[in-house]
């Protein structure tokens, strides 16, 4: 039996202790206070171990959330210049073309940011520039979350929260590019009079309500402007903290390799690691919204003047992420109206908010719409490649398609005169895309993923053609292959081959019509599913 002898620590009396300091020993006494009453030190710890893949698609949700940093930083010193005031003055700032011209509060005071306010104009152009990439990131974000199938259980209530942060975004987007009451937003502000007012029955009093009385109404801008900075951002912030917190715990997903599995996480740990590397990127991104803005303009409300409806002309567009809802408006064939007793219903109207509203509700449930269909009550931590899952897949690429042609359509006055083409040819071009446009790319898409399969399949049995030809004993000519190191097999062959849902009875003995139609779609979502090879194949393949 042995003992080991207790560590001990000597000082020599040639180099005694510095005590701290005072203005340690107060940090180290604040540090002690907060952590006794809080336990903030145990919380801070546990986080630090949270390991973090470090997958370059990963890097657009912290695009996402750098950004929105950037707008709140440059949207509070905005709000200190910034009058929310339909007022009517005159203006006589340092911009001559528009001196002595009646406008409204808010556009002289966004006037007077932009050319009066030392470095107010830099800051109205990161607004709005991080605004844009604020919508984007988070779009492309849920793309990389949808096609990886990183939504699946437990992460369904997180991809609802990031959808609804995503319509968040473009309503702070769209309530922001309204606040100046220049042409361009007054206009906009007018087609949402439009389409509210073509509600029957209630349309015109939900307008009277939303603009203080008659358009363009005193009371929108200071409407408008506490949604801005207020009642929007705060639920913004709460459903980004409740995101965030829900992807800690229930765990990142990562691509497939060697050694990655459902219950481990292969990556670097949040402290220190991830945490120096987000902090550079913040910089990296704060600094490219900055030089946008510094390089580029954006939004010159000066060009287009205070709103009046009379020049108004071809050319004017929205902002890229409210487009798919003007692009919906113009692509309703005319005609649509007709008489309810004394109301005038306007499907023109009524029909792209209906199917505008159905696409959003069927993106934002689409997780459990799957679940449903596929019957899979299983954890899944690990993304999926996109040609593993055809028909997923191929419904994305459809709904792309389906927004792309109506963001399109927004354009389409742009298209016809840059382009010399009849506005109606543009039109008619645009409504056949919409539907035979979707069809084809959900058909286009599923051929290609299982084409795919097809050939990782090949190539995990196989291996990689080297292009060397070599002759064999008995005279036969074959090419030799190429192994495969372990990761590229593990990432071509670890996924799950899922299979339909199979009609059971129900308790009295029967099926059920919701049962048969459920099997139908698990027939359809597995259809033409190409299986990974198993173990033996795998090895009788290396054999050869």
């Amino acid at each position: 039996m042995t003992t080991t002898a207790p560590e001990t620590t000597t000082t020599t009396p040639d180099a005694p202790v510095t005590p701290p300091g005072r203005g340690m020993r107060f940090t180290n006494a604040a540090a002690n206070y907060i952590d006794e009453r809080t336990s903030v030190s145990g919380v801070v710890k546990e986080l630090g171990r949270k390991i973090f893949p470090d997958h370059w698609s990963f890097m657009l949700g912290e695009v996402a959330l750098y950004s929105f940093v950037a707008i709140l930083i440059s949207g509070t010193f905005l709000t200190f210049f910034f009058e929310p005031s339909m007022a009517h003055v005159t203006y006589e700032g340092s911009y001559v073309p528009m001196k002595g011209i009646e406008m409204s509060a808010a556009m002289a005071s966004t006037l007077d940011i932009s050319f009066d306010i030392r470095g107010g104009l830099l800051m109205r152009q990161v607004h709005h520039w991080a605004a844009l990439l604020f919508v984007a990131a988070i779009g492309l974000h849920m793309l990389r979350v949808f096609f990886t199938g990183a939504f699946r259980k437990p992460r369904e209530i997180n991809w609802v929260i990031g959808f609804v942060l995503f319509i968040l975004a473009m309503a702070e987007g769209f309530t922001g590019y309204s606040l100046p009451d220049d042409l361009l937003s007054g206009n906009g502000l007018r087609i949402i009079d439009g389409m509210v007012k073509g509600i029957p029955i209630v349309g015109t009093w939900i307008s009277y309500l939303l603009f203080g009385g008659e358009f363009p109404g005193l009371d929108i801008v200071p409407r408008l402007f506490v949604l801005h900075i207020m009642l929007l951002p705060a639920i913004l912030i709460a459903a980004l903290g409740v995101h965030l917190l829900l992807m800690i715990i229930n765990k990142h997903t990562q691509f497939a390799g060697p050694g990655r599995t459902n219950d481990n996480v292969v990556g670097v740990p949040v402290m220190p690691t991830f945490a120096a590397k987000a902090g550079g990127f913040f910089f990296i991104v704060f600094g490219t919204i900055v030089l946008i803005a510094s390089l580029f303009s954006i939004n010159p409300v000066w060009n287009y003047g205070p709103y009046d409806p009379s020049p108004v002309s071809a050319g004017t567009q929205p902002d890229w992420y409210i487009g798919f809802a003007d692009g919906g408006l113009r692509l309703v064939p005319p005609g649509w109206e007709f008489m309810l007793g004394p109301w005038t219903v306007s499907m023109n109207i009524l029909a792209p908010l209906a199917v505008i509203g159905a696409f959003i509700v069927l993106v934002a449930i689409y997780p459990f719409i799957e679940a449903w269909i596929t019957g899979d009550k299983r954890e899944h931590h690990m993304a999926q490649r996109p040609r593993n899952a055809p028909t997923r897949t191929a419904i994305g690429a459809a709904g792309v398609t389906f927004y792309a042609v109506m963001w399109a359509a927004a354009s389409s006055d742009l298209m016809a005169t840059h382009f010399r083409l009849s506005i109606e040819g543009v039109t008619h071009a645009l409504q056949a895309l919409l539907i035979f446009g979707t069809i084809i790319a959900y058909l286009i898409t599923k051929r290609v993923c299982l084409a795919l399969q097809k050939k990782d399949r090949e190539i995990a049995l196989h291996g990689y053609e080297s292009g060397r030809i070599v002759r064999l004993p008995g005279g036969e000519y074959v090419e030799v292959h190429q192994p495969l190191s372990e990761y590229d097999r593990w990432r071509l062959v670890s996924y799950d081959d899922y299979t339909p849902l199979m009609i059971r009875p129900n308790d009295q003995g029967k099926i059920t019509v919701g049962q048969r139609m459920r099997a139908s779609l698990s027939r359809w979502f597995f259809e033409d599913r190409i299986s990974p090879p198993t173990k033996g194949e795998l090895e009788q393949g290396g054999h050869h």
